[in-house]
Formats: C-alpha cells, structure tokens, sequence
C-alpha cells in the first residue's frame, strides 16, 4: 500500500466515524440520520458503488466498500465533494 493510500484510509475513516456519530448526538436519537444512512447504504450496496475500489484500495469484501461508501454518501453532495476535495489532495502528497 503506498503512502497515499494510508492517507485516503485515514480521511475515509474520519468520515465513517463522523457521519455514524450523528445517529446518537447530546443524548437524542436522529431518525433523520438513521434514514439517510439506511436508504444510502442501501442504494450504494445496490448499485455496487465503492469508494476504496475508486481510489485503489480492495477490501476483501466488496460489500464492505459499498456500506461505508453509503455512509459517506449519506452525509449529502457538499460533503462527498469536500471529501474528493481533501482525497485529490491526499493522492498528490505520495
């Protein structure tokens, strides 16, 4: 795995974690979240996109990329094009 890789990995990471930390926030449940999380996942895992495959990286379960790719996407367009945005970045550095 080159250098730039691990620093994709590290910025998907963040956004994973990120976004998955909205569905519980100052001790409330977000339905809304929940639902953008579900009917993303569910779209990606449908239509096979997967971010890690986009960038280079194979997971041994593609189904995997496709769940965090929903995740990611769950969070809406200004989101995912900050974070091709900061992913383009990461990419020249290695």
């Amino acid at each position: 795995m080159e250098f730039a890789q691990i620093v994709i990995v590290a910025i998907l990471v963040e956004a994973i974690w990120e976004n998955l930390k909205m569905v519980w926030q100052a001790g409330k449940f977000s339905i809304d979240m929940l639902g953008s999380l579900i009917v993303s996942i569910l779209i990606c895992v449908l239509a096979k996109v997967d971010i890690f495959s986009i960038v280079g990286i194979t997971l041994l379960a593609p189904i995997v990329g496709s769940i965090f790719t929903g995740i990611i996407v769950s969070r809406g367009a200004n989101f995912v094009n900050d974070l091709f945005k900061k992913l383009k970045g990461g990419s020249n550095n290695g």
